[in-house]
């Protein structure tokens, strides 16, 4: 691959002070995992990096890796969905709020700068979920194609397991829902057409803001948001049911933005929109507050007061009855403003994960090991 290198990566651990912001990335540093046996701290020894310094480029290594099952299963009650699928660990667009940043540690590797620096990539993914499908007691059921990381994130364009996982899908007849980020999306359009008009398949494409200059902060590599509305005018002219997923919802950084979003999804042909209260879960938090203090200084503590206020006074809740919307007075208010403006704008139910159709599925066919070790490779 060209623009990626595609060792296994060192597993070191590279600080950086912490508040100090890189071009092109959303952590401001490399913080410890929390299953690092070895815990260090930063100490200022007189060679911090000055102001106007020049900050050396991350680059990105992309990780090869053979994934064993491809299908995760939760029993969450507050998601839509029981099964989903993700092609990549680790994201480039390095959203600075990802919940998935701490499964990182797992890894070795730090939730910061890490996570969006060291992808790796299921590249058997395909022919894995080929496998599960193939099987006799696999009962199909919609699957959800890039929850933890975006499966359009920028090495997709030279991999293409996104596209080879479509077209398994596609010519099994099995439903499917995608939430992106990405334009790239638009290259399957053929695919998920196809899908949508045997309702087999929904999108669903994230906005946060409206405002460029801080979803560059916020979210540094993934497309612009006026960009991410054209994808969503592109999906709805070819007839795919897209909603706007606003998430997440951060006090006085995009939550001002929560009724345009949802106007300017609508007039692009959005059929359903949601959203989602800031989560800070694990290593989240200080990687969130660091952004949070190196991009809005004069805002930080106004900020993290309102999280607390609509989390019961702590920076996170994880009970299902309120992670996703948050509780009190405000959580209240913003509930309010959200129902109203899809009123407002004429917002309805299509195209929800509901409606997606799994009666067509065809179980596809895997020739046995057995099989394709026989003849002379057999005697081996």
């Amino acid at each position: 691959m060209s623009d990626y290198q595609t060792k296994r990566p060192p597993q070191v651990i590279n600080f950086q002070p912490a508040g100090m912001a890189r071009k092109g990335r959303g952590a401001t540093n490399n913080m410890q995992g929390r299953y690092e046996n070895d815990q260090r701290e930063n100490f200022d020894d007189g060679w911090a990096q000055e102001e106007g310094d020049e900050v050396v480029a991350l680059p990105t290594i992309v990780t090869e890796e053979q994934a064993k099952t491809i299908l995760s299963r939760n029993a969450s009650p507050d998601l839509p969905f029981n099964v989903s699928l993700n092609p990549y660990r680790g994201c480039e667009h390095g959203c600075i709020y990802c919940f998935a940043r701490p499964s990182h540690s797992y890894l070795g590797l730090s939730p910061g700068l890490d996570f969006e620096s060291r992808i790796f990539a299921k590249v058997n993914a395909p022919e894995v979920l080929m496998r599960e499908l193939a099987k006799p007691s696999y009962l199909p059921e919609p699957i959800a194609l890039g929850i933890n990381t975006d499966a359009y994130q920028p090495c997709e364009r030279e991999l293409k397991l996104t596209r080879r996982i479509l077209q398994v899908l596609h010519d099994c007849e099995h439903p499917l829902a995608l939430i992106t980020k990405s334009s790239l999306i638009e290259r399957d359009i053929d695919l998920l057409a196809s899908m949508a008009a045997k309702r087999q398949a929904v999108v669903a494409v994230t906005i946060t803001t409206l405002d460029a200059a801080i979803a560059r902060t916020l979210e540094p590599r993934a497309a612009a948001p006026a960009r991410r509305l054209r994808t969503i005018r592109t999906l709805a002219q070819a007839g795919i049911p897209v909603s706007v997923s606003i998430a997440p919802m951060i006090p006085f950084i995009t939550e001002p933005d929560l009724e345009h979003v949802i106007e300017a999804a609508a007039e692009a042909g959005a059929v359903r929109a949601s959203y989602i209260v800031l989560r800070l879960p694990w290593e989240v938090n200080p990687l969130f507050q660091n952004w949070l203090n190196a991009h809005f200084p004069e805002r930080a503590k106004r900020v993290m007061n309102r999280i607390r206020e609509m989390r019961g006074g702590a920076d996170y809740d994880a009970d299902f009855a309120t992670r996703m919307r948050g509780e009190g007075v405000w959580a209240d208010l913003l509930r309010q403003r959200f129902e109203k403006a899809l009123v407002r704008f004429g917002m309805g139910q299509r195209g929800s994960f509901a409606t997606l159709d799994a009666s067509r599925f065809r179980r596809p066919y895997v020739q046995p090991e057995k099989d394709r070790l026989s003849g002379q490779l057999g005697l081996f």
